[in-house]
């Protein structure tokens, strides 16, 4: 009864012509993706792209990741206020995930459109599943000749407009008017945009004389009814008062949409727990979850980021994004917002909470708490001002602040935060995704490891794990990626990386890009180490602030860790007594994996992802070119 009493309020607030806009279709596909979690992240991306479209200009376009890409396609109406059409983007942004994971779903609302696909569907005008709505009221049109006369004038136009829309009435009677709008969406041709109106009023005028009819394409959108429906929200006006009373509108549908959503998905989760969460236990741990300390409201941490502000966002996680938010005690925590759509979504919000609950080191971000309550799973961590690494290591301004001292700070750090997942820990635990943007900075600059999504724990006396591959693309140690074998050597490799990144303030995934003769960076620090000449690669600014030797140990260090055997490779704890020895006596490292990049490699594959070849000294020519995975991150 609480829910549905604060939706009450709520509307009762807004008003009631602000009501959520109505769902007109949804379409999901019928093939589904072969790889749900990678296909899952590039669809969050996306929709993030493109709701910033839509805020700016009321149309948005978005392709994400290089591998299981999604490509997206929003559009408002133009009749539609800026603000109506972010709350219609946002009720379409809730609903559509329901198709994942069909490769390519639709949904149309009254005042928007919202579709993703496989492939690049943007100047798509007409498909097999366009199709026309007609309205089954009581009321009909006596002279349909004058709606066919609308419909033709309202199409020619929207061909004439440079944004491919118009609307317009025609009287019926005296006491009978009829009205209509054409829109096309933004990324057709004139071309396009002719053949798509054209069919719409072809299917919609089949409709008649029903009082309304609606013409639903892959490209564009034709309606007409005895309704003035495109009048209301243009004919507001907007002055600064207007805007903050829609600002304050805004926020209240948001929110009742929100709680609306939490009392569907409460209600079906009760209903389907006993015969799917509780097969893995997770039933019982959500239950267990809602009723212990760890527990946050949706609505206290909804209020606290400020409905997820894009001005509160930190950045993005593997499923998600991350906000800033401030509990009403002023307490302020970090918020990552994971979308609840699939199961493999599910397990990713288990895994992270029952597992970082039972670590506590001080270079591991702390974890608060959670939310089971709302539409999204909710993770609530520690806040740390300075964000993530990778925010000053790789810009040119903010990474004067790292200097040698911090930087050596946070590569100790860092190699302790991994020994204790290693050995220290309740259970042994694979991070499996080391990176510089998962390793978190406190106001001194001391490092804190984030992000547990993919970790994965091993059982007593158990040497590796067979899984399916998942990671960051440029960090993944060579066995996991060709033979699917996950240890605690996977992290010892992503640890390397991320230290030769940190010494020479290059981006991994970057390197070959900016190298004037085409290497990669593991390929680079190679070659200068064996024509020992490694201290040229230092990064210029801890030029005069360590001594040579203090350099080259830890370039070798790093080398040591990202060595193409596994066997070879340092346990962490290892790694740092190698780091805090005086010692200067270090084993030779062997030729890491990954050396034979060259730019014409890079050249040739798509988008921002990096195609490698395997040579190491125990294989060579085992080729994972058909294999990437997305640089935000993937399971």
């Amino acid at each position: 009864m609480a829910p549905l009493l604060l939706v009450f309020l709520l509307f009762s607030l807004s008003g009631a012509d602000n009501t959520s806009p109505e769902i007109l279709l949804t379409l999901c596909g019928s093939n589904k993706t072969s790889n749900a979690q990678a296909f899952d992240i590039n669809f969050v991306n996306s929709m993030e792209l493109i709701y910033q479209n839509i805020t700016d200009h009321g149309y948005g376009v978005a392709v994400s990741g290089t591998s299981d890409t999604v490509f997206g396609i929003g559009q408002c109406f133009n009749y539609l206020s800026s603000v109506n059409c972010q709350l219609c983007y946002a009720e379409s942004r809730v609903k559509l995930p329901h198709c994942l994971p069909a490769t390519d779903s639709r949904i149309y609302l009254d005042g928007c459109f919202l579709r993703y696909s496989d492939r690049n569907v943007s100047t798509q005008s007409t498909d097999l599943k366009d199709t026309s709505i007609c309205g089954n009221s009581s009321t009909v049109i006596p002279s349909t000749s004058t709606v066919t006369s609308l419909l033709k004038n309202i199409t020619e136009a929207a061909l004439n407009n440079s944004n491919y829309y118009a609307a317009a009435s025609a009287s019926v009677s005296s006491d009978l008017t009829v009205y209509g709008m054409a829109q096309c969406w933004k990324s057709l041709n004139l071309s396009g945009c002719r053949d798509c109106l054209e069919k719409a009023v072809s299917n919609v005028s089949h409709c008649l004389p029903a009082s309304d009819g609606k013409g639903l394409n892959a490209g564009c959108f034709v309606r007409y009814s005895t309704e003035p429906f495109y009048l209301s929200s243009s004919s507001s006006g907007g002055g600064s008062s207007s805007g903050r009373i829609l600002a304050v509108v805004l926020g209240c549908v948001a929110a009742a949409v929100v709680v609306i959503g939490v009392a569907i998905w409460w209600m079906r989760r009760r209903g389907a727990h006993d015969s799917s969460d509780d097969e893995d236990g997770s039933g019982e741990f959500i239950r267990s979850i809602a009723g212990s300390h760890l527990s946050f409201k949706y609505e206290v941490l909804s209020k606290a980021t400020d409905n997820f502000s894009q001005i509160n966002k930190l950045g993005h996680g593997g499923y998600g994004s991350v906000y800033k938010g401030v509990l009403p005690d002023g307490r302020e925590v970090a918020v990552k917002r994971l979308f609840l759509n699939t199961r493999q979504w599910v397990d990713q919000f288990f895994n992270e909470v029952s597992l970082i609950s039972q670590v506590q080191h001080k270079n591991l971000v702390k974890l608060l708490g959670c939310s089971v309550e709302g539409p999204e799973s909710l993770l609530v961590y520690e806040y740390l001002c300075n964000t993530s690494l990778d925010k000053f290591l790789f810009d040119s301004f903010k990474k004067t602040a790292l200097d040698w001292e911090r930087r050596f700070d946070i590569i100790l750090g860092t190699a302790e935060g991994i020994a204790y997942l290693h050995t220290a820990a309740q259970v042994r635990i694979i991070h499996r995704d080391i990176k510089a943007s998962n390793v978190l900075l406190d106001e001194r600059f001391r490092p804190k490891i984030a992000d547990f999504g993919l970790a994965r724990y091993f059982a007593e006396g158990q040497s590796h794990l067979s899984t399916g591959l998942a990671g960051t693309f440029g960090y993944m140690a060579p066995e996991y990626i060709v033979h699917g074998q996950l240890s605690e050597k996977a992290d010892t490799y992503s640890y390397g990386i991320l230290v030769l990144e940190i010494i020479t303030g290059r981006k991994n995934q970057n390197s070959v890009a900016t190298s004037t003769d085409g290497h990669s960076l593991i390929s680079l620090i190679w070659k200068h180490y064996t024509e020992k000449t490694l201290i040229e690669l230092l990064d210029p600014n801890l030029q005069g602030q360590c001594s040579e030797e203090q350099a080259l140990k830890i370039f070798h260090i790093g080398l040591l860790c990202a060595q193409a055997s596994s066997g070879l490779r340092p346990h962490m704890w290892k790694v740092v007594e190698m780091l805090m020895s005086k010692s200067q006596d270090l084993p030779l490292p062997t030729q890491p994996p990954f050396i034979n990049i060259k730019g014409a490699d890079v050249c040739s594959s798509s988008g921002s992802g990096s195609s490698y070849k395997y040579t190491s000294s125990s294989k060579s020519g085992h080729s994972v070119n058909q294999m990437s995975v997305s640089q935000m991150q993937g399971r």
